[in-house]
């Protein structure tokens, strides 16, 4: 059995109570949904500025009725400490997932990027250092690494932020660390890498890559890629993401403590192998794509050229191997958005 096979054998007789901001977005519901089918109390904080009820309510149709009846949800804002103070209270662990995503949407408007991601997460590591949290996992990124040119991505090496966003994950890291050594909060960050699966909005002007295609292709709609599609991501699945958060959160090896740990598969792929990959299997279901081509713009500013991850380091601490490499993950994403 892997570590993490481990963990979810063992979860269910040691109920603990989790605390995930951000609850209502993607990441955030797929750790509710496998939170709750481990029998634990999860309290969830959202403003639904990017999540979504939907989300809830599918997650409320996958587990049974005792499952959900551990789950206490709060409206409210990172922003605002009261309602951080208001989410730690009597929290085992914190899963902090609340952000501003996007690098077009930083560089559009950095005030609220900023007051989210760094105001809101300063509010977070107040609130769980008062509340004495076992354990404060953040949502750290990969955008983190910059203007570093070295593949792939190992965590000790990070170069100059290339937007707005990412020099709000970057601050968040610095603060965490702060906290760590000088008020003894227990935290650990994880570096996403392109995380991809059930749940991700396919809609708006700042949706994520895959979901964004596959809904354009099903629609009909014209699919853009920036640059000359050479453009490479370590694209990892959603299951990878709730996997390293639950290892970070139970870490038992006291040299994971205040550490950041690169989550993602340790493969890349092309923007131009994503669409063919995703043409090819949703082609069977739609004759509209059989002459379908990508059109090709400018490249975006602010966005890294490649990206690839070192995985060894959450591999050696955490005990973290992949459950879904790329080609798994995409055909499970595809039948998701297609149902």
């Amino acid at each position: 059995m892997t570590p993490y096979e481990i963990l979810c054998s063992t979860l269910p007789s040691q109920s603990k109570t989790w605390l995930i901001t951000g609850v209502a977005g993607f990441i955030g519901s797929n750790l509710l949904e496998a939170l709750l089918k481990l029998n634990q109390q999860v309290v969830g904080l959202d403003n639904f500025a990017t999540g979504h009820q939907r989300n809830l309510d599918q997650v409320q149709s996958l587990v049974n009725s005792k499952q959900w009846a551990n789950f206490r949800f709060i409206k409210g804002d990172i922003r605002k400490l009261s309602d951080c103070q208001r989410a730690c209270k009597d929290v085992d662990y914190v899963l902090h997932e609340a952000a501003l995503g996007s690098v077009p949407r930083s560089l559009a408007d950095p005030i609220t990027t900023n007051s989210t991601n760094i105001d809101g997460f300063l509010n977070m590591l107040v609130a769980a250092r008062d509340a004495q949290v076992k354990r404060f996992v953040y949502a750290a990124s990969s955008s983190t690494y910059g203007d570093h040119p070295a593949l792939p991505k190992v965590e000790e090496n990070i170069g100059k932020p290339l937007s707005p966003y990412a020099v709000t994950k970057y601050v968040n890291e610095l603060y965490a660390d702060v906290f760590a050594r000088f008020y003894g909060l227990n935290a650990i960050g994880l570096r996403y890498f392109n995380v991809f699966g059930k749940r991700q909005d396919p809609n708006g002007a700042y949706a994520a890559v895959i979901p964004k295609w596959i809904a354009s292709m099903i629609r009909n709609e014209p699919v853009y890629i920036n640059g000359d599609g050479q453009t490479s991501r370590d694209f990892c699945y959603i299951d990878n993401a709730v996997q390293a958060n639950l290892l970070a959160a139970t870490a038992e090896n006291p040299d994971a403590a205040n550490q950041v740990f690169n989550v993602a598969v340790g493969k890349r792929t092309t923007l131009n192998e994503l669409f063919w990959y995703l043409h090819k299997h949703l082609l069977p279901y739609f004759a509209h794509l059989q002459a379908f081509e990508p059109i090709y713009v400018d490249f975006r500013a602010g966005d890294v050229r490649h990206s690839l991850a070192d995985v060894s380091k959450s591999a050696q601490l955490l005990g973290y191997i992949p459950s879904h490499h790329i080609d798994e993950g995409l055909k499970i994403a595809i039948n998701w958005y297609l149902a």
